[in-house]
């Protein structure tokens, strides 16, 4: 069987998963800020979706699974320079859509998927391609979302490194340039998020992924075997880590770069095998047979996240609580011949999407004690109740 065959195999079954998982999310809050806010690259692309296949959760979503794929794709070709046989290859992409943190900007409207699809293009074109292609990418990327700026950032330092003048100072340009238009938020006393940043991203790759990960970027700075997938992951790792000594950062602005040194963590994996005797290698082995076992857990997780609620005591704090229930609940509302309804911001910007409008005929107030009644619409998942609020008609003279 080629190792193409099962490339798009595995990218296959990851695609119609996602797919299959559109069904069981819901609108969030910040996703309709993105799809009716602030004019973005990535609205265009999300607004395209819903003019082509209607206004539904496919058409929402789409455009992040097809970028998701693409990075996969793009991954499989640049890890061609790091891993020599091609079955390391296919199991670096196989770790990639594995990681929860991947998972999630193949699904959530976010820019980590764009940032992260954008960032590998640039790293393929960049050791495939004639640099007349970076130039014009880079400006592009500077106009189409804020995030690039830590990219500029870590090409400046690159350019430093490999001493050259012209493509620093076209990075500076450009990272002085995006602080002009978006800025950094460095606002607010220092309480240390350090901690929380580093749960944060051993959530994102699991624990043993991001010590192993952090223990490579580290041994390659000491070694000097760095190159620019090596100065574009570490400067957002470090970055994002010193800026949550006095902040809480959001780390999904810099995972994606974090998530570009996943051939350097195969490389050095793979050469830390290969040149042990088969008698030294069973650490090696147990650590991946852990590493990939955690990862289907955690994946599993993701996808069968409304499990959770059974032993959630309180459904509000369930990770994914913000993209569950509009839906539904815009299901009951129509079954009940109500098409408008007032209630809080949030869930009405929400509900719109679902085309249950504002309006003052009918009031939608949650209830948020255990108190059920006639008047009341549940929404239930596995068998546990989730949400109830009380619908009452307005007398309007």
């Amino acid at each position: 069987m080629s190792t193409r065959f099962i490339l798009f195999l595995i990218l296959g079954l990851d695609a119609l998963i996602l797919i299959f998982q559109i069904d069981e999310l819901s609108i969030s809050y910040n996703e309709t800020l993105l799809l009716n806010g602030n004019f973005s690259f990535l609205q265009i692309l999300i607004k395209s979706s819903i003019l082509l296949f209607g206004e539904n959760d496919f058409a929402l979503r789409f455009p992040m699974i097809v970028l998701h794929i693409l990075s996969a794709i793009l991954l499989y070709k640049i890890s061609k320079k790091y891993l020599k046989v091609d079955r390391n290859r296919i199991w670096l992409v196989l770790i990639f859509v594995l990681l929860p943190g991947v998972i999630s900007s193949a699904i959530i409207l976010n820019s980590a998927g764009l940032i992260l699809f954008g960032l590998l293009l640039f790293v393929y074109l960049y050791e495939n391609h004639s640099t007349s292609f970076i130039y014009p990418l880079l400006i592009f990327y500077m106009l189409i979302d804020g995030s690039f700026v830590y990219l500029f950032m870590a090409l400046a330092l690159f350019s430093i490194y490999k001493k050259d003048r012209n493509f620093f100072l076209f990075n500076v340009v450009l990272f002085s340039i995006s602080l002009l238009i978006y800025g950094i938020d460095t606002h607010g006393s220092p309480k240390g998020y350090f901690l929380n940043s580093l749960g944060l991203y051993a959530a994102i790759f699991t624990p043993i992924i991001f010590i192993y990960l952090f223990y490579v970027l580290y041994r390659r700075y000491l070694t000097k075997d760095i190159d620019i997938l090596w100065f574009i992951s570490t400067a957002a790792l470090v970055f994002s880590l010193l800026l949550s000594f006095r902040q809480r950062v959001g780390i999904e602005y810099f995972a994606p770069y974090v998530i570009l040194a996943l051939p350097l963590v195969a490389q050095t994996f793979e050469h830390s095998y290969r040149v042990r005797l088969n008698i030294f290698r069973k650490n090696y082995k147990l650590i991946f047979i852990v590493s990939l076992a955690f990862l289907l857990i955690n994946s599993s997780v993701v996808f069968l996240n409304k499990y959770l609620y059974q032993v959630i005591k309180e459904p509000r704090k369930h990770f994914s609580y913000n993209m569950h229930v509009a839906k539904e609940l815009s299901h009951e509302l129509k079954k009940r011949g109500i098409s408008c309804v007032d209630t809080n911001m949030k869930m009405s910007k929400r509900l719109k999407f679902y085309g249950v409008t504002k309006c003052n005929n009918y009031l939608l107030q949650e209830n948020y004690s255990d108190l059920i009644n006639s008047e009341s619409v549940t929404i239930s998942y596995k068998n546990r109740v989730v949400y109830s609020a009380n619908v009452t008609k307005i007398n309007i003279n």
